[in-house]
């Protein structure tokens, strides 16, 4: 059987942040608490302060990133610098998927988003190694 792909598109920026928010909404009740704290933005790429941020120079080398003050660093006497957001980025999202070639789009995305709210909850990438088994 062929597959038509006449006029098959790339998903977009909006149907990639729809499948965080999914992500985000079938979250545990206190962890989907917590997320509704954290803004969501998606774009094709980091700009080059997120990849310095990072240590990174090659913008497919970065699915997601976390900007904010995990919450277990938090204190009411800090002055508020912004909101505390997830970030997507689209194209090296995509790459990862065709690389991978058996996951689902939707389920990269989700593991993206749960991976960076994990940090917002104060988490480090060890203490997400050693829970999460998805790069083995």
């Amino acid at each position: 059987m062929t597959q038509e792909w006449t006029g098959a598109v790339a998903p977009s920026l909006e149907q990639i942040e729809t499948m965080g928010r999914a992500a985000l909404e079938a979250l545990p009740a206190a962890y989907r608490a917590a997320a509704r704290d954290v803004l969501l933005r998606v774009e094709d790429f980091a700009d080059d302060a997120m990849l310095d941020g990072v240590g990174l120079q090659d913008p497919f080398e970065l699915t997601g990133l976390y900007d904010g003050v995990p919450l277990t660093e938090k204190s009411v006497s800090d002055q508020p610098y912004g909101p505390d957001m997830i970030w997507l980025f689209r194209r090296p999202i995509l790459d990862e998927w065709v690389a991978r070639g058996n996951v689902a789009l939707d389920h990269l995305v989700a593991h993206v988003v749960v991976h960076e709210l994990a940090h917002h909850l104060g988490w480090s990438d060890a203490d997400i190694a050693r829970v999460d088994r998805w790069w083995e």
